[in-house]
Order: structure tokens, then C-alpha cells, then sequence
């Protein structure tokens, strides 16, 4: 966390994210959130949510209107990868496209397909992959599930690779 920057009112990954331990699934709201306030329980929250790396609070070259209750998505570091995770607020669907937002992710995506990692746009269910001049449908992650880019002769393309199904 960068040392001026704080969650202060924002709950958005309270909303987003699940909560195993708090029995909290994905998409619904934490009853411990406070609207207006924060976290009721931030001094005892689980370790899950001490541990998240939401990139507002993390990178200081993100001006205000990516702070997750402005811009409606958390940006974050998706596990196990360098991949960005951009995780949208189901209820404002298409802030993502909206400038300064899809410029920079489409800027972000292009040096991150150059390491091999990606931009990805989680709404729902469903994922997007943002490439530096187009946006690709994914579909829905299911556990098990990789994404992985690839270079060919007209640029960059993502696709899913399934993992069994139970």
C-alpha cells in the first residue's frame, strides 16, 4: 500500500470477491461492510482480505479516478501470475470502456502480452481479454481453466484452455 493511500469508504472488493472465510461468495456484499464508512471489521478482517493487492492502493501512478469506488473495477494482480485482473462491479458493466480506463488497459495489455502476460476483464462470469487494438470474448473461467496469449502473423490472440470438468 502506498504510504498515502488508504480503502477509506471504498468496499468494492468487499463486493466482488469471495470471502471463504466468512462464508461470503462473489458478487455480493460482505455483511461487515459499513456503506459509507468501510470495513466494520478492518482491525480483525481475515488474512484473505489483508492480503489483497488491489493495484489502486498498491501503484501510486494511479490518479483518483481509478480508485475502485470511482472507476467501478478493482484492478489486482491475477494469482499465480504478472497477469492484470480487472474484476468489474456487475452493475456498471461497461465502465471499463470508458477513457482514461480502456486506452490505458489497452497500453497496459500490449507490454504485458511482451512478458506473456495479459489484461483480462472480469464481469460476472465472463472474461475479456483486452489486446493493444481490439477486445476478445473469453467467455466464461471455470476453475482449471488457463488463458493464454499467443503471437501470430497479424498480432497477439488469447484462448481459454479448458481444464476437466467435474
Amino acid at each position: 500500500m502506498t504510504a498515502q493511500r488508504t480503502c477509506g469508504t471504498c468496499t468494492l472488493c468487499c463486493k466482488l470477491f469471495p470471502v471463504p472465510p466468512l462464508d461470503k461468495p462473489a458478487g455480493k456484499w460482505c455483511p461487515h461492510v459499513v456503506q459509507g464508512r468501510g470495513c466494520g471489521i478492518h482491525e480483525t478482517r481475515p488474512q484473505l482480505c489483508r492480503a489483497f493487492d488491489c493495484q489502486w492502493l498498491e501503484n501510486p501512478d494511479l490518479g483518483p479516478e481509478w480508485k475502485p469506488e470511482v472507476s467501478k473495477f478493482v484492478l489486482s494482480i491475477y494469482p499465480g501470475t504478472n497477469s492484470l485482473a480487472v474484476t468489474v462491479d456487475p452493475g456498471f458493466p461497461g465502465n471499463w470502456r470508458q477513457e482514461p480506463y480502456l486506452r490505458n488497459l489497452r497500453r497496459w495489455a500490449e507490454a504485458a502480452l511482451a512478458q506473456g502476460d495479459q489484461v483480462i476483464v472480469f464481469t460476472g462470469g465472463k472474461a475479456t481479454a483486452i489486446l493493444p487494438d481490439r477486445e476478445q470474448d473469453l467467455g466464461e473461467i471455470g476453475p482449471g481453466d488457463s488463458i493464454v496469449s499467443l503471437k501470430g502473423p497479424r498480432g497477439y490472440a488469447v484462448e481459454v484452455r479448458r481444464g476437466a470438468r467435474a
